[in-house]
């Protein structure tokens, strides 16, 4: 399954909305240096799907505000 998912980096509080069908907005707190806010959104997609994070891959957008992951 693929979502595409945009992220805000450098927010006050992380944040995983649905927007559509398939399509979220991640607000996390961690700037966007060094992957870390590509790890937190995997974290936070994983987490509202209830899988492990190891499942989870960004397979397009890695250095772009819109993602697609599976």
């Amino acid at each position: 399954m693929y979502i595409k998912v945009k992220v805000y980096p450098d927010q006050k509080k992380d944040a995983f909305t649905v927007v559509g069908e398939n399509r979220f907005e991640a607000r996390v707190r961690v700037p966007a240096l060094r992957n870390l806010a590509n790890m937190r959104v995997v974290e936070l997609v994983a987490g509202h799907f209830v899988v492990p994070v190891k499942s989870i891959r960004i397979v397009s957008g890695h250095q772009s505000p819109s993602k697609i992951l599976s």
